[in-house]
């Protein structure tokens, strides 16, 4: 489907995946079931079903996996120590991370491929699980932090300062935010796996009437909650040859920091182009343009975040999102489709693991296993956080042929 020369994206779609063996690549995802509550399941179950789930799914076993990025729920061990996964596994591990952030989406496939291409580990596996839902920490909880203690703000707060700002500078309308969310909520609407599967369909005029929870996003402008968990397996290009799936390779990523989550509000001046220079960086070490891209996976924590990141990863001027994505863009039948899968919004967010969901949709895509498959889809984008966190990760990946 993308518009990339030959000469910008052969190697980088082919060649660099054959000719370096050491090309860190996606072979294995797993999503466990995703629900506003599992009491049945407790978080050590979710997380080797994750981690079991990836490995099989990549056509190993625990004994060929030598690093570990995975949350540990304990018991046993310093709590999140994620060596303690060596034993699980079944032998020693050569990597292994402690930091929930690392162990999830494209952080945690960004740092896992770093440290495979550099030898230091040769097949890793990302992942791990929340269950939010009976309080995951106090991000996920909505609970108030340091700034936000002060003053009574919580995590949708934070986005709101930025999103309304936004409408202010470029005239985005609450319209244009309705439309967003009715297209990602009506793609899980559809999807069996979506925690919001067979409730809609939603029309922009549905998500306007929805209660207001803080100017300018609506009840239905905001994510769900729930629990769930899921993992990622990273290999070399020369391991992947073996394996079941064709491998997708890890073509480049960005990360782009301004100050700690929630450590002081965000402002728009500051925060409103987050992740611009990561992209920029990203599309250079994978050698495509925005326009290449055939299927975004992106966090959707409210409908304005994606109007941001349509901006800031080069798909339109800044200002420009809001017409863009109601225009019909983002559908799956749309020029950029966006979270095929419902997003956020409708399939899951389970704490940090919602980063990882995204790069489990990416990766299906490219497989073409998707349940809302973009035809021909040869390369995706995976963005993770955004202004409201202060953060910003994503990472290119491609179908190998």
């Amino acid at each position: 489907m993308g518009a990339a020369t030959p000469a910008a994206t052969s190697s980088a779609r082919d060649g660099d995946a054959v000719k370096d063996g050491r090309r860190p690549v996606v072979a294995g995802v797993y999503a466990t079931e995703q629900a506003l509550s599992l009491p049945d399941r407790d978080a050590m179950d979710l997380a080797l079903e994750a981690v079991r789930g990836a490995i099989t799914d990549a056509g190993l076993t625990p004994a060929d996996v030598d690093g570990a990025q995975v949350d540990w729920p304990g018991p046993g061990g310093v709590p999140g120590e994620g060596s303690s996964w060596a034993r699980m596994l079944g032998r020693d591990l050569r990597w292994t991370s402690d930091s929930m952030l690392d162990n999830a989406g494209s952080r945690g496939l960004l740092k896992a491929a770093a440290a495979i291409h550099a030898g230091f580990a040769d097949t890793v596996v990302v992942g791990g699980c929340k269950l939010v839902a009976r309080g995951a920490g106090p991000v996920a909880a909505g609970v108030p932090l340091e700034f936000a203690d002060v003053w009574g703000s919580y995590v949708v707060a934070q986005f709101a300062l930025v999103a309304a700002r936004h409408m202010h500078e470029y005239g985005t309308t609450s319209r244009q935010l309705a439309e967003v969310a009715a297209t990602i909520r009506n793609n899980g609407t559809t999807n069996p796996e979506a925690m919001m599967y067979g409730r809609g369909p939603y029309t922009a005029d549905d998500v306007l009437a929805s209660r207001m929870v803080a100017t300018p996003f609506h009840l239905l402008d905001c994510c769900i909650v729930g629990e769930g968990g899921a993992a990622l397996v990273v290999t070399t290009a020369e391991r992947a040859r073996d394996l079941p799936h064709p491998p997708v390779a890890v073509l480049g990523g960005g990360m782009e920091y301004h100050q700690a989550a929630y450590a002081n509000p965000a402002l728009h001046r500051e925060v409103g182009q987050l992740g611009r220079d990561a992209a920029e960086r990203a599309y250079a070490m994978a050698g495509v343009s925005p326009h290449d891209v055939d299927v975004f996976s992106l966090y959707d924590p409210n409908s304005f975040e994606i109007i941001r990141q349509l901006e800031i990863l080069g798909l339109c001027g800044e200002g420009e999102g809001g017409p863009l994505a109601a225009s019909g863009a983002i559908a799956v039948g749309g020029k950029h489709p966006v979270n095929p899968d419902g997003g956020c919004l409708a399939y899951a967010w389970n704490g940090t693991q919602q980063m990882t969901l995204k790069v489990v949709e990416a990766v299906r895509q490219l497989r073409g296993t998707a349940v809302h498959q973009i035809e021909g889809a040869e390369l995706a984008v995976v963005g993770n956080a955004g202004s409201g966190a202060q953060h910003y990760e994503m990472s290119v990946l491609g179908r190998t042929r």
